[in-house]
């Protein structure tokens, strides 16, 4: 059964509005929040991880400097220059906070508050739930390492799923349990394999995606982190089809890099 959070005071600003960057970049307007989830701002080109390199296929949509004022920014993970890079480093140092994991906290310190895995923490009048996620197949923790995906809501307010690096479908469901059914669900696809774990998946399929909303009872599908990198095997092209395959094509919102998607307006919001 899954149990009621507690209440929180109502928000004078009912609403969503996301601006998806590239990557897993995307600005999020949430009740009296501006949010930045993953920020990335570096060129194409490659980016050595250990003794891999990843390769970035496409320029940033903005510079830093044109984000306009953050609030808080969403930190799936650190460790991977796909998710925060130079620019998103220097982004984050100066950010008023930060969430992100616990390993997250310890490497980067300033600003940046560690949540375990259902730990709960308010900003503004927002409920910020750090929700499990597997960045791979079971057992891929000590190789990868941790991420968290983020679950925003508060009384009155929409609730909202942010993946972050999650492939496991399991843990979707576990999530679903606890705080289905999802008004908005930003999932980071783009099945990213790697030959370090045997071309796994490290994200949602597309199929997987489609999968996952339908768990979440999900209204509205944004996705993210699915396009600019070459270790993404699938994308734009695939997502679509899949999420018609499952009946839910009238739920999928896929973006171009910069534009905007609003809950209560097709139209962008003012800049």
């Amino acid at each position: 059964m899954r149990s009621e959070p507690p209440s929180l005071p109502v928000s004078s600003a009912d609403r969503v509005r996301i601006r998806y960057l590239g990557g897993p970049t995307a600005v999020m307007e949430y009740g009296a929040l501006r949010l930045l989830v993953d920020p990335t701002f570096d060129p194409a080109g490659d980016y050595p991880i250990g003794e891999r390199v990843l390769t970035k296929t496409a320029d940033a949509v903005v510079a830093p400097r044109d984000v306009g004022t953050i609030d808080t920014v969403l930190l799936s993970h650190d460790q991977h220059p796909d998710n925060l890079d130079s620019g998103g480093r220097a982004f984050v140092a100066q950010a008023p906070l930060v969430l992100s994991t616990p390993a997250a906290r310890e490497r980067l310190g300033g600003g940046v508050l560690g949540l375990e895995p259902w730990q709960v923490t308010e900003v503004r009048g927002v409920r910020v739930t750090a929700v499990p996620a597997l960045h791979g197949p079971p057992g891929s923790e000590r190789i990868v390492g941790p991420v968290t995906g983020f679950v925003l809501d508060g009384v009155g307010l929409p609730r909202v799923y942010l993946s972050g690096d999650n492939a496991s479908v399991d843990l979707v469901a576990a999530i679903a349990e606890r705080f289905a059914p999802i008004d908005v669900a930003v999932l980071f696809a783009g099945a990213a394999r790697t030959a370090l774990l045997g071309g796994a998946l490290l994200t949602l399929s597309s199929e997987r995606a489609a999968e996952a909303a339908a768990i979440l009872q999900a209204r509205h599908v944004v996705p993210v982190h699915f396009e600019d990198w070459v270790h993404f095997t699938e994308g734009r092209d695939t997502l679509a089809p899949a999420f018609a395959a499952a009946g839910l094509a009238d739920r999928l919102h896929l973006l171009e890099r910069g534009a905007w998607w609003s809950l209560d307006s097709t139209a962008p919001p003012a800049m």
